[in-house]
């Protein structure tokens, strides 16, 4: 496909998705500002409003400066009037690199994924640039270099990744084959199933997570409602504390998949949920919070081993995948390590990514602290994730696998015994034996 043509359509998936992702808090805001505050709204705010939790949602920090009135009014301490707000609500951010992944694909797909990615980056950037020199706000104010950088970069990972994948598979003619080219093919089959692997265990700890999340407001529910009713909002208010959570529950989701990792999160610097203890301080009266359990049992600690399995089904995978490219039955050592090698650091750095966007700071002092350690869960994930693939791609296969091989191997190597007899039989079948020539018996003439 034509270059021109490529660059065109990256930039339009580029701009569906900055309007989809805008459009998506904008919405929202503006209810609030028609049937929240009414006829003492002040119109001229709400695109910077918008324009700022869209920014926050692509992890660009918000420097808030309360009003003085305001912290007087509010009877809260001179230093807290001005703070750092950067927990992201995800639910944005996974719009945008959806987006980006589909976007990179395609372009991989018309053969020219560089020039795809590029050109939707750029879109992004200068989108994002608009939006930050028009949506400036004195309260809430973000720096032009995290407003622009943030979204360019949540579009141009996800994009680059979404091509590498579609041209590893399919080829590029170009970098992504000449990379491929230069690798023995057992290789090529170890890094194709050690990525597997990697979804497969990063998957299953992310639906993890989900799972104990569902199990807590199922149990806790109560405390939400309970919050929400102190909140004292109307039904506009209980609405937009809806929407503010759902924008927030990838977040929620990965603070919960540390939790069962092992170390967990905080909520608020000293505090701690992990399945080893519960130690909280005063939490924000958030709704969403709710959920957070008031203590836990230390048979939780044995969600670790669900870890484990989600390694040892990574490693099913993979090995599956190395036996399926592989010419014969043999499985030698080199794949394996390699799967495994690829396995491990990819989950470990996705993790990593993954627990770095759920954390940050949602106000001041000890609230500047708040979710998961990156590289601690990073870490412990890719040693239990290793530990689990390590076992089945290096256990022995089993003894009727090897019956069945051996037998296989006793039939073929019949069939080829009998293979140089089959014409020397077929002669026979055509001249049978014990039958003699005519000119074998006597004669005499007649009279």
């Amino acid at each position: 496909m034509n270059r021109l043509l490529v660059s065109l359509l990256a930039a339009v998936d580029a701009l569906v998705t900055v309007a989809v992702g805008v459009g998506v808090v904008l919405a929202p805001v503006t209810l609030v500002w028609v049937f929240g505050i009414g006829g003492d709204a002040d119109w001229a705010a709400l695109w910077p409003a918008a324009a700022t939790i869209w920014q926050l949602g692509h992890f660009a920090p918000v420097a808030v400066a309360l009003p003085a009135e305001l912290v007087a009014l509010a009877g809260l301490p001179a230093k807290g009037a001005d703070f750092t707000v950067s927990l992201a609500p995800t639910a944005l951010a996974v719009i945008t690199a959806f987006s980006a992944w589909r976007s990179g694909a395609r372009a991989a797909r018309a053969g020219a994924w560089l020039t795809g990615v590029l050109a939707g980056t750029v879109a992004v950037a200068v989108l994002s640039t608009i939006i930050a020199l028009t949506g400036r706000a004195d309260v809430a104010a973000v720096d032009l270099l995290a407003a622009v950088a943030g979204p360019a970069l949540v579009f141009a990972v996800p994009a680059v990744l979404g091509a590498i994948v579609r041209a590893w598979s399919d080829g590029d003619d170009g970098i992504v084959d000449a990379l491929s080219e230069r690798l023995p093919d057992d290789v090529q089959n170890a890094v194709d199933a050690g990525v597997r692997g990697v979804a497969i265990a990063v998957a299953v700890i992310v639906g993890l997570g989900a799972v104990i999340l569902a199990v807590l407001f199922f149990i806790r529910g109560g405390e939400v409602i309970a919050l929400t009713q102190a909140a004292q909002t109307d039904l506009v208010g209980v609405v937009v504390l809806a929407l503010g959570s759902i924008h927030y529950l990838p977040t929620l989701v990965l603070w919960f998949a540390g939790f069962a990792v092992g170390p967990g999160f905080a909520i608020g610097t000293g505090t701690a949920v992990s399945p080893a203890g519960t130690s909280l301080g005063v939490v924000p009266g958030i709704p969403v919070l709710g959920v957070l359990p008031d203590s836990t049992s230390p048979w939780l600690l044995l969600l670790a081993l669900v870890v484990v399995g989600a390694g040892a089904l990574a490693g099913a995978v993979a090995r599956g995948s190395l036996l399926v490219g592989s010419p014969t039955d043999a499985e030698p050592l080199r794949p394996r390590l390699v799967a495994l090698t690829v396995l491990v650091l990819g989950a470990g750095l996705v993790v990593a990514v993954l627990s770095w966007a759920a954390q940050g700071a949602i106000g001041p002092g000890r609230l500047a602290q708040v979710g998961p350690e990156p590289w601690s869960i990073a870490l412990l994930a890719a040693v239990e994730i290793g530990v689990g693939a390590a076992v089945v791609l290096f256990f022995p296969r089993g003894e009727d696998s090897l019956d069945r091989e051996g037998r296989h191997a006793d039939a073929d190597e019949a069939d080829a015994d009998r293979e140089p007899a089959a014409p020397a039989a077929a002669a026979s079948r055509r001249e049978p034996a014990g039958q003699a020539s005519p000119d074998e018996f006597p004669t005499a003439p007649l009279d």
